[in-house]
């Protein structure tokens, strides 16, 4: 389905009740909503989920592709105005998560609660943004394809290439159905954006974080370091899962998000 939210239109979909308790699933980079596929196939009747494509990605607009973490929160509170959501629960993995934080810090009063996977509330190290800077010119060179091959060999376990194959082309396949101006636009984006870190103990929001155990991008090292600083949280490392954790070992993702979604009334 589509929806103007502010200046672009969002691709979104909707799961489980309509009366349930709202919980906005927010992809990585670069994907689209089919990374949550493995959730939504077991979400829970009281819940309602709300998956969408963030600007520039998926069948959401891209514009002209200048994008930047503030514009994507504000498309976020406009897709929850124009849906009536006045609380949600925010469910995002690594840019996903990015969003969900400066989300509860910009509108703490629209959060229920946050689940933060594989992801981090620090900004870029300078060797980071220099890194975005090589990914821009390789896609512009070489084009999205050759971007996604490469790009997966950063996000999944090694081993998961051997032991769940399948998954990896998935990914790579929802890569390259992105365009390269909406991958340069969001890697500006993302070396871009604030350090939420300060912010973490004072929104008193809950806050499930969960992280492979074999995240080379976020590690573990940096979500103990997040579930140190917000008072409200718990912390579940996913065996046999790289960055991207809800695919690589879905069943045990599963079982802690539905677990933290449990203690929220709707």
């Amino acid at each position: 389905m589509i929806i103007l939210a502010g200046d672009i239109k969002v691709n979104y979909f909707e799961y489980g009740s309509k009366d349930g308790l709202p919980v906005v699933f927010i992809h990585g980079f670069p994907f689209n909503h089919r990374m949550w596929e493995p959730q939504i196939k077991e979400i829970p009747e009281n819940i309602r989920a709300i998956l969408y494509d963030v600007r520039g990605h998926g069948a959401s607009s891209v514009g002209d592709g200048q994008f930047t973490i503030e514009m994507f929160v504000d498309d976020l509170i406009a897709m929850l105005d124009q849906l009536s959501i006045e609380k949600s629960v925010l469910c995002g993995l690594s840019m996903g998560g990015y969003i969900a934080l400066r989300t509860a810090e910009r509108h703490p009063e629209r959060i229920k609660g946050l689940v933060l996977c594989d992801t981090k509330s620090g900004t870029d190290t300078d060797e980071e943004k220099v890194k975005r800077t090589s990914s821009m010119k390789a896609v512009k060179t070489y084009g999205v394809p050759a971007f996604a091959d490469e790009f997966v060999k950063a996000v999944f376990w090694e081993k998961t290439f051997v032991t769940n194959p399948k998954v990896v082309e998935f990914i790579k396949e929802i890569i390259r159905s992105n365009s390269s101006l909406g991958i340069c636009g969001t890697l500006l984006a993302l070396a871009s954006r604030t350090d939420t870190t300060k912010s973490l103990a004072s929104t008193g929001i809950p806050a499930c974080i969960i992280v492979g155990e074999h995240d080379m991008r976020t590690p573990v090292s940096v979500a103990r370091e997040m579930q140190n600083a917000i008072p409200e949280s718990e912390l579940h490392i996913i065996s046999d899962a790289g960055h991207m954790s809800n695919l690589e070992n879905s069943e045990e993702f599963n079982k802690y998000l539905f677990a933290f979604l449990k203690k929220f009334k709707q």
